[in-house]
């Protein structure tokens, strides 16, 4: 049986390669990073204009239900918008208005959480999401609950910058959703290498709560799998321009009066980027493909395919930058928005070391830490 796209899979991809590369080039991005570092305590790179943009294509409620307005689409689906968002490296908070959050609300359900998917649906909405504390502590960050009040600290905050709403961990198997503006939250900038990407630090001081899930293990867990198969996505499709550019450069630069790519050792940097990716190609495929047709494979799926795609992704952003020669490294390249966004995807919702350790425990290989 071969496996592939469908033809509205392929449709889908078309539709929104092309937008990309009409509306968001390389020069939009870098207006975008410009602006930012312009305020680099607040500038956030989401541009609600490209979210607009994409919410009239259909894309920001692919996981949306179609009772409030999205197109109740699979997660293949959003893992094949989230690839063609990472060869464009678009500014966008899909991952996480996109996917990780439609998925938890739609799971929780509720009056509050069907509005906000209307809302994430229409593109009149966005959602950060706070969940680092769920697998990963650091600098004794965390929040807790008291009389309907949130206090703490929560680190690497994903897309709240200038978002509408804010979906937080609670401990052990809670959620809940604060107003981005809300009184009492400090929003600090987190300056990382990737200028395409929002990331905040949140402090929070008796902040209140639009609303509190206490039974939400199952849909954290969801969130997680399908959240870490669009990164995984995105982080493929930023391979994907990367050794698209490099092809390209090799058969254009000359040196002794040769183009490059006619030397074996670039021929053979080439050739063997592509060797490394494609088989992570139909991993991430099989593990959206799971969420679905066999969810119980999922979690396991999930961690192989965003520890995997970040290993092999360091080594491709590095021989990519090579092929390019010194120029590679320089700002006036553009090579560079890429490498630092398959940099920063490593460690967004868990390194490779952790998600191999997540995978050894589901299999039984390793003690439940």
């Amino acid at each position: 049986m071969d496996f592939g796209l469908s033809e509205d899979q392929q449709m889908l991809e078309e539709t929104v390669r092309s937008f990309l590369r009409d509306q968001v080039p390389i020069t939009r991005v870098r207006d975008i990073r410009d602006a930012c570092e312009k305020d680099r305590e607040n500038g956030c790179p989401n541009d609600r204009a490209i979210w607009s943009q994409l919410a009239e294509l259909g894309v920001t409620g692919i996981l949306v239900p179609e009772s409030q307005g999205g197109s109740a689409l699979a997660p293949l689906d959003a893992a094949i918008v989230a690839q063609s968002l990472g060869y464009a490296a678009t500014p966008t908070p899909f991952v996480t208005s996109g996917v990780m959050v439609p998925v938890a609300l739609t799971h929780l359900g509720g009056s509050e959480a069907e509005g906000w998917l209307s809302g994430i649906a229409g593109g009149e909405i966005t959602f950060g999401v706070a969940v680092t504390e769920a697998f990963s502590v650091r600098e004794e960050a965390g929040v807790n609950l008291a009389d309907g009040k949130i206090s703490g600290k929560a680190m690497m905050a994903m897309d709240t910058l200038n978002a509408d709403f804010i979906l937080l961990t609670l401990g052990a198997g809670k959620l809940a959703v604060i107003r981005a503006d809300a009184a009492g939250l400090t929003k600090n900038r987190l300056i990382t290498t990737d200028v395409t990407r929002c990331t905040a630090e949140l402090i929070l001081d008796g902040v209140a709560t639009e609303i509190v899930y206490d039974d939400a293990a199952d849909p954290i867990k969801r969130m997680f799998e399908v959240g870490r198969i669009a990164l995984a996505a995105d982080t493929f499709g930023a391979c994907e321009s990367m050794i698209e550019q490099s092809v390209r450069y090799a058969q254009e630069r000359k040196q002794f009066d040769r183009a490059i790519g006619s030397f074996q050792a670039v021929k053979h940097m080439c050739a063997e980027m592509i060797a490394d990716l494609e088989p992570a190609r139909s991993l991430i495929w099989y593990a959206a493909h799971s969420y679905v047709a066999m969810p119980e494979e999922t979690p396991l799926m999930a961690c192989h395919a965003l520890a995997h795609i970040s290993e092999i992704g360091r080594e491709i952003a590095s021989v990519s930058t090579q092929v390019h020669g010194g120029i590679g490294w320089t700002d006036e390249q553009n090579l560079h928005f890429w490498f630092k966004r398959i940099g920063l995807a490593r460690h967004m919702l868990g390194g490779p070391e952790y998600l191999r350790r997540c995978a050894a425990e589901l299999q039984g290989l390793a003690a439940a830490s």
